[in-house]
């Protein structure tokens, strides 16, 4: 973590609001939040999200030993939370990120693969009042979950990496969030049939773009044994394998980071969460890219 981590740079993001020291107890430094391997006595970086969890496991384990007064108590832990969220800074450090990677020459912006994932929420999302909690909503099967869009996607081989652009509540209909998702500078558009007819929409109406969205599931069915749609289904099976590839960040935040179900309540927070998750789910997939050349 320490060699494809671009620490400096992280720790410019956040340190203009965080607390300088005063009369009282200083504050840890800003590495010691951002970086959490400085907590390990071995050297070994600290698996995060959510690293706290990780140290702690470790503390039973009789080969890694850790120093206790290194470890941030989680009074100190939740403050950076709020400070990161109140100043908008996952944001901010997601881009830091992304800059890193351009640095590295690991990022292109000819195309871009869109698609959402559902995160499970807590089961029950009521206030004391009845409503529901801002934030949240259910999909058809009465699950209440918080919808994840990705993109853009940026790809050079054999570096693949996802970029986040924000959640919304599951009800929200995949095709009217991809004019937020594009930056502009695409020459090709993949989607699955959740965004068909998005070439269709007003906003789109200027992007000089070749839109290629898969065929909804009953279109495919109905074709025949022709050469004509024997060529259509080429071309499907062309667009799957692109597509597919957007789905790997979200393998790597629910398989390697285990993040299958929201923590907090309110979407602001699960959203502000899924950048920094997001943000390293990027530097996990370049990180051999990013040794090879560091």
């Amino acid at each position: 973590m320490d060699q494809v981590m671009a620490w400096a740079q992280l720790e410019a993001v956040i340190d203009p609001v965080y607390p300088k020291p005063g009369n009282g107890r200083p504050p840890l430094p800003v590495v010691r939040h951002a970086a959490p391997s400085t907590a390990c006595s071995t050297g070994t970086a600290c698996p995060i999200p959510p690293w706290k969890k990780a140290c702690t496991r470790s503390l039973h384990a009789p080969v890694r030993r850790l120093s206790l007064d290194a470890v941030p108590d989680e009074t100190t832990l939740l403050n950076f939370r709020h400070l990161l969220e109140k100043h908008q800074l996952t944001h901010a450090l997601f881009t830091a990120i992304h800059q890193h990677l351009c640095d590295k020459g690991l990022m292109l912006k000819q195309g871009t693969i869109v698609d959402a994932t559902l995160i499970h929420a807590p089961s029950s999302t009521k206030k004391r009042s009845g409503r529901a909690r801002s934030g949240h909503a259910s999909n058809q099967e009465g699950q209440s979950v918080v919808l994840r869009h990705e993109g853009p996607y940026r790809r050079r081989r054999p570096v693949r990496l996802g970029a986040s652009r924000g959640g919304t509540p599951a009800n929200v209909a995949d095709v009217t969030m991809v004019d937020q998702l594009l930056h502009g500078e695409e020459i090709d558009v993949f989607g699955d049939a959740g965004f068909a007819g998005v070439h269709k929409r007003a906003e789109h109406q200027s992007r000089a773009v070749r839109w290629w969205i898969a065929m909804r599931p009953g279109q495919r069915k109905a074709l025949t044994d022709s050469a004509d749609d024997r060529q259509i289904q080429l071309g499907e099976m062309v667009k799957a394998k692109i597509r597919a590839k957007v789905e790997h960040p979200f393998r790597v935040i629910k398989q390697q980071f285990g993040y299958l179900k929201t923590r907090y309540r309110g979407l602001k927070k699960n959203t502000a969460q899924l950048m920094t998750l997001f943000g390293l789910a990027n530097i996990w997939l370049a990180r051999k890219a990013l040794l090879a050349a560091s």
